[in-house]
């Protein structure tokens, strides 16, 4: 009797060892700036309501986020996380001070996501008008201070001919602009499809403003190694996720709704808005193929505040080897 109760335990545990084996993929997590915030990361909230993560061969289980890039990486390479999607300053800030990170895709390819915009009765026309203003940005060496040096550029100023004023969010920017501390301020998706009856825009970033790389695909060697299959198929999931939410601009807003606490129809709106939105033919969300002349754009851009310094070979920074083979070459 205990021989073959012996016996049976091991069956059994042999079958157990079966089936962990015959099992699904390890479960991992990835990290993405301003999830459930900023507009970057709503194709991730439509791959993993949809399956496409799973579809693809990515369990996906979670997605960590953190309010900025240097955040977003430390918590990448902390947590051992394979994939990360982050502003192109960070990365390369962090390449610069030694970290093992490789550029892998180019998600967002655009800035179109801005609009600069004042009160509905403000005296203010057009970006000519700003001098001796007060021009609201989120902080210092930010995304949205380099865009503001951009946007001054394109009505004949200097950001000597404006008071820039720090507001410390989006938010607080929308804030600050009731109240009277700035004169206009940034006001990005999906913001700007809940406030765009309430103020009014002067300049957007999809008619005024070049191609720039806004958000990157990254990921880190340590944590990447032995999980290639996995970021490769999170980059197809992606991709297939942008695919989907053109196709299904309302849906997806109501997916996305659900994650980012807002109104379905503000979600629905900021889709329709990016996904219609093209910069000199690219779209706001890519299917990861690097862009060369937004990245290095983006890098320029970066340098003029102060967030990026000294040389940078953006060749040496990416791997294209992640990427579905049509996506591959650099353009």
């Amino acid at each position: 009797m205990t021989a073959t109760l012996n016996r049976m335990k091991s069956l059994i545990g042999l079958a157990a060892l079966g089936l962990a084996l015959a099992g699904p993929a390890k479960a991992e997590e990835i990290v993405v700036s301003n999830y459930g915030v900023s507009a970057n990361g709503m194709p991730y909230a439509i791959a993993l309501e949809k399956g496409f993560f799973k579809a693809e061969g990515a369990n996906v289980t979670g997605i960590l986020t953190s309010a900025g890039g240097g955040t977003t990486l430390r918590n990448m390479l902390a947590g051992n996380a394979p994939y990360a999607e982050v502003n192109p300053n960070a990365v390369i800030a962090a390449v610069q001070q030694g970290a093992d990170i490789k550029i892998i895709a180019d998600t967002v390819s655009t800035v179109a996501e801005f609009v600069w915009a004042v009160k509905p009765d403000s005296p203010i026309k057009s970006v000519k008008d700003l001098k001796g203003k007060k021009f609201g940005y989120t902080n210092p060496r930010s995304t949205s201070q380099a865009l503001a040096t951009l946007v001054l550029q394109s009505g004949g100023l200097k950001t000597e001919d404006v008071e820039l004023v720090k507001t410390g969010g989006f938010g607080e920017g929308v804030a600050a602009l009731d109240i009277g501390l700035v004169d206009i301020t940034p006001i990005p998706e999906p913001l700007w499809s809940k406030y765009k009856d309430k103020y009014r825009a002067i300049a957007k970033a999809s008619e005024m403003l070049p191609p720039i790389a806004n958000v990157l695909g990254v990921a880190a060697g340590a944590g990447a190694a032995g999980k290639d299959e996995f970021i490769k198929a999170v980059l197809r999931a992606r991709r297939k996720a942008v695919a989907f939410m053109a196709s299904n601009p309302d849906e997806s807003g109501d997916i996305i709704a659900k994650v980012y606490s807002i109104e379905p129809e503000i979600a629905r709106a900021a889709v329709k808005n990016l996904i219609g939105s093209k910069t000199d033919g690219i779209e706001y969300w890519g299917a990861g193929q690097i862009h060369m002349g937004g990245l290095q754009k983006a890098v320029d851009v970066q340098k003029m505040v102060g967030a990026i310094t000294g040389d940078v070979d953006l060749s040496k920074m990416i791997d294209t080897r992640y990427l579905p083979d049509d996506l591959k070459a650099l353009k």
